[in-house]
């Protein structure tokens, strides 16, 4: 007899009835005695419903054996792996969308060059509602982007009494970027952080990206630049200005803040699926579910 039996799908409770996700940290996941435990460094023993569970998340000092993330994919329970606070994205298991509707309509606008430029524009709409844009493709897109992103970083400079030089940095040689630019890149990398757990449980596809092209995660990029202006960026200048030799803390304590002031994770889901409104496959053409998987509204 197995250690953990799956259990029927049709048993499973819908996404919309299962618990808010759990944080661990510093400690092990395992299965014993037909459950899933989680064993902390002080030593206490908790047992997790995963069945009931909408996500297990995974931090820091977490080590977790094949038979946990077998018994959690078994009962449609998502796992990440993040970073400190939650603010680096690693990985992912199990999605916790239940079907392949929203990758369908992702790579049908991709492979569309219309629908990549009507994607392409409302992205630059959503940060620049009063410019003009019809018409205009991808690459005069990047044009009008890049003069106002200068424009918002002097701006920033100056309302935060920082010195601003321009961006410029190399991944390879970190120390040579001067105090603002490191802050920038600490932010921007917590960012997409949060914006890849986003786009990845949507069922979104990462390497697919409307403006951003290269790299593994081109449509993170495309989907964390919705938000850099009101979340990273200031909280990068904002750090700068309280302590110029902070080393990311302060700046990742600052993102934060500004995440929950603007709602960004909670408009996040509703404005990218704007972006592909009318856009993409035909609901009449989606194929039937497979009998394998739980109804969509699980």
């Amino acid at each position: 007899m197995p250690i953990f039996e799956r259990p029927p799908l049709d048993t499973l409770a819908p996404a919309k009835d299962r618990w808010t996700p759990i944080y661990l940290e510093h400690g092990r996941l395992e299965v014993d005695d037909s459950s899933v435990k989680w064993i902390g460094k002080d030593g206490l023993i908790t047992r997790l419903p995963v069945a009931t569970v909408s996500a297990l998340i995974l931090g820091p000092g977490t080590t977790i054996t094949h038979a946990a993330v077998k018994a959690a994919a078994q009962c449609n329970c998502p796992l990440f792996w993040l970073g400190e606070d939650g603010l680096r994205f690693y990985a992912f298991g199990i999605t916790p969308n239940h079907d392949n509707s929203m990758a369908r309509i992702h790579a049908t606008a991709w492979a569309n060059k219309k629908s990549q430029n009507e994607i392409a524009r409302r992205m630059f709409l959503h940060r620049f509602p009063e410019a003009s844009v019809h018409g205009v493709n991808i690459k005069q897109l990047r044009g009008m982007e890049g003069k106002r992103v200068k424009q918002t970083y002097a701006d920033l400079g100056l309302k935060y009494g920082v010195t601003w030089k321009g961006r410029d940095y190399k991944s390879d040689n970190w120390q040579m970027a001067d105090g603002i630019n490191r802050a920038l890149s600490a932010s921007n990398a917590s960012l997409y952080a949060l914006t890849a757990a986003v786009c990845c449980s949507m069922g979104f596809i990462p390497q697919l990206g409307f403006v951003h092209a290269a790299g593994t995660l081109p449509f993170i990029y495309d989907a964390a630049d919705l938000y850099k202006h009101e979340t990273s960026w200031p909280a990068a200048f904002e750090a700068l200005s309280i302590n110029p030799n902070d080393d990311g803390t302060l700046v990742r304590k600052l993102l934060k803040q500004k995440v929950e002031e603007t709602r960004m994770l909670h408009r996040m889901p509703d404005d990218l699926k704007k972006l592909f409104h009318g856009l993409g496959e035909n609901p009449d053409e989606a194929p039937p579910d497979h009998p394998l998987q739980p109804h969509s509204e699980a």
